[in-house]
């Protein structure tokens, strides 16, 4: 079940790189005057540096939701986990990413869902060991595999 490796992250370094705005996925316009801003990782995307990990993810178990192998997730422990969101877990002394599905709290159970339909969901009852470890808030993804 260990398809994500966890990383602490270096959050002290500030390095701005340069923001494009008004990229377009449609038709590009020519005469669009395209203005620059900063972008710094560490201060747009890291809300709590010190409860912030990086995870490196493993296999395919998420790849409907746009996360592959070697992907890179921005996790954040101190973010209340919602229904719906996706998540690290620990569960049984191994770490998984997957979907949190809360729906089935009232029967005593709740589940992973996986974003791949060549995995099955992971029900989670009390007899488990279990902790949602981190949210996963970012992705980081390579689009140009070596």
């Amino acid at each position: 079940m260990h398809n994500i490796d966890i990383i602490k992250g270096e959050f002290s370094t500030r390095k701005s790189l340069h923001l494009a705005q008004g990229i377009k996925a449609g038709f590009p316009s020519p005469a669009e005057d395209y203005a620059h801003e900063s972008l710094d990782f560490n201060r747009d995307l890291i809300r709590n540096p010190a409860a912030t990990f990086y995870g490196r993810v493993v296999g395919d178990s998420m790849i409907d939701a746009g996360i592959a192998d070697g992907d890179i997730a921005v996790i954040d422990r101190s973010v209340e986990p919602s229904d719906g969101d996706i998540v690290v877990a620990f569960i049984n002394e191994e770490f998984t990413i997957k979907y949190l599905d809360l729906a089935h709290r009232d029967e005593g159970y709740i589940e992973l869902k996986p974003a791949n339909p060549k995995y099955h969901p992971i029900r989670i009852s009390t007899d488990d060991e279990f902790e949602v470890w981190g949210v996963v808030l970012w992705t980081i993804k390579n689009w140009r595999r070596y």
